[in-house]
């Protein structure tokens, strides 16, 4: 429980403390620019990352909506661990999500 709680601390601090948001660069099927890229968006995937398990619906809709963002939280330090981790992996996975090569 404690590892959890360190995590999620570590999560919404550096989340917060970015000085920018992550901009998507890709471009949806019609022509849209996708949505910034708001990391807090995928809070309720934080207990799945921290501990493992199964993803909630929620999360990876969550996570189905900030795919695009992808690249951008693999490449930035503060945020990779949460992409990357060998958990984050499986959240993924079980999302049904490709990881796009960047």
């Amino acid at each position: 429980m404690k590892f959890t709680t360190l995590i999620l601390i570590t999560f919404v601090t550096v989340a917060m403390s970015s000085p920018f948001l992550i901009k998507a660069t890709a471009v949806g099927d019609f022509g849209e620019v996708a949505p910034s890229c708001i990391p807090m968006e995928l809070w309720s995937c934080l207990p799945t990352i921290s501990m493992g398990g199964e993803p909630t619906k929620n999360c990876c809709d969550n996570l189905k909506e900030q795919k695009p963002c992808l690249c951008g939280y693999i490449k930035n330090p503060e945020y990779s661990l949460f992409v990357t981790s060998p958990n984050a992996r499986k959240m993924i996975d079980a999302c049904k999500i490709h990881i796009p090569s960047c």
